[in-house]
């Protein structure tokens, strides 16, 4: 067979995959509560998964939608399965985008919107790939089935109901994190952490209400609080002051006696929380030197105490590390207070492979009983790594070498991908090494060169995996 031109073949349809790419993106599949059985995760999520399936079944692939929770696009024949583990839920937008967060707009060799990076560009770059390898009419000894999720940014209830119903993939990998291979994930858990109500607190500053973030795998980019006082004060000076020493951004207005704080941070993924600038605990942290009433009190006191400039969990004593998959971290991804339920806040929390969720859970909640806080519920998904000398390894290290020419090096992230859902799976790309971090911030972009390097890489690497 005369060797095959991957880069050539992709470049050939060139427009259609960037124009695909485009509408794809101009969907806002971001979660939503909705009535419809049809559609689990609400409209925009529903509607994106049809634009694949649909497009799918238009090129000639088998599909088949799992009762709107995810779907799947299959080519090939075999016993043996490979799977291509995708989704097509974003995070939500956020704020202080330069351009449309759903335009899909295309300048400066780059392609622009919520999900370009994560994981709508990656997913139709693979989705052509498996074109590819479809209209060349290659010979395959397994079936290839891409995976589409509609849940990977909150609790994965697509793949959990998918693989209820579904078979499970001999092995696979999924296009949603960096170049070369990344072998190794670190567990995650998200810790819901509640304050217990005190009656009748008094203080000179009454804090009425609190409230940042919106995902618990988000840093959060806003926060507001409204404050009472009941003397005189010098509040906005202070404030000012504040940001002024922080190198921050915010604003302080004053109506009838009550006073309103805002803060804006820098968000980014929650398993990067040291990447972006966490507005809520920053805010909690000019709180912490106020006189507030005791519950408020206690609820600014608790982030101070174990939270505020930590990301590794020190103050807490959950610093944790292995050589695999390198430092525990924490994201305080949702942070919300009133007097009447008191404070909450929402953490996501990366351990790596060596560390036992028992034991992680255990020490918040001993640190937390003086505080008054209680765990009132926590998720858990276990770390993942695959064994370099796996065939799966072997073969993508092989892949990407011919395609880059640069060294296929293995290795581990706190990020969860859906790999972790597969006894034998690796997160492949897309992000080339040097490239800037952009998943989950505003102004999200994918290089067009990279979307179409990492198609041609997928092509290659479809094809050597099932044939």
């Amino acid at each position: 067979m005369t060797a095959i031109n991957w880069k050539e073949e992709v470049q050939k349809r060139e427009a259609e995959i960037l124009a695909d790419t485009q509408r794809f993106l101009q969907i806002k599949s971001v979660l939503t509560s909705t009535e419809k059985q049809e559609e689990p995760f609400g409209p925009g999520i529903a509607q994106a998964l049809d634009f694949l399936l649909n497009k799918g079944k238009n090129d000639g692939f088998s599909v088949k939608n799992v009762d709107g929770y995810a779907g799947h696009i299959e080519a090939g024949e075999g016993k043996d399965l490979l799977g291509i583990l995708c989704h097509v839920d974003v995070v939500p937008e956020g704020d202080g985008w330069s351009v449309d967060p759903y335009g899909g707009e295309i300048k400066d060799g780059k392609i622009f919107a919520r999900g370009a990076i994560d994981d709508k560009g990656p997913t139709m770059a693979a989705y052509y790939a498996m074109k590819i390898v479809k209209d060349l009419g290659l010979p395959l000894s397994k079936r290839v089935r891409m995976i589409i999720g509609t849940d990977e940014e909150s609790d994965w209830r697509c793949v959990d109901h998918y693989f209820n119903h579904e078979e499970m993939p001999t092995m696979g990998f999924a296009p949603d994190a960096d170049f070369p291979i990344i072998f190794a994930e670190k567990g995650i858990t998200d810790v819901e952490i509640r304050q217990q109500p005190i009656e009748g607190t008094k203080g000179s500053v009454q804090l009425t209400s609190f409230v940042s973030g919106r995902r618990y795998n988000m840093v959060p980019d806003l926060a507001t609080a409204v404050l009472e006082f009941h003397s005189e004060t010098d509040i906005k000076n202070k404030y000012d002051q504040f940001l002024k020493d922080q190198s921050l951004k915010g604003s302080i207005t004053e109506k009838s006696g009550v006073y309103t704080l805002t803060l804006e941070g820098v968000s980014a993924h929650g398993s990067v929380p040291d990447k972006g600038k966490n507005a809520g605990l920053m805010l909690l942290r000019f709180l912490h030197t106020l006189e507030l009433d005791e519950q408020a009190n206690q609820f600014v006191g608790y982030a101070n105490a174990y939270l505020v400039q930590d990301a590794l969990g020190e103050k807490m004593g959950l610093n944790r590390k292995d050589e695999v998959t390198g430092d525990l971290t924490i994201n305080v991804g949702i942070m919300s207070y009133n007097q009447e339920e008191a404070g909450h806040f929402g953490l996501n929390i990366r351990y790596p492979v060596s560390a036992h969720i028992d034991d992680i859970i255990d020490t918040i909640k001993e640190k937390s009983e003086s505080y008054q806080m209680t765990i009132k519920h926590f998720t858990d998904s276990k770390p993942h790594h695959v064994d370099q000398k796996h065939e799966l390894i072997q073969t993508l290290q092989k892949v990407y070498q011919e395609q880059t020419n640069e060294e296929p090096t293995l290795i581990s992230i706190g990020g969860g991908t859906y790999a972790r859902a597969l006894e034998a799976g690796v997160a492949f790309g897309p992000l080339f090494p040097g490239r800037e971090e952009v998943a989950h911030e505003k102004d999200e972009y994918m290089v067009i060169e990279d979307l179409l390097r990492a198609t041609a890489i997928y092509a290659q690497a479809i094809y050597e995996l099932a044939k």
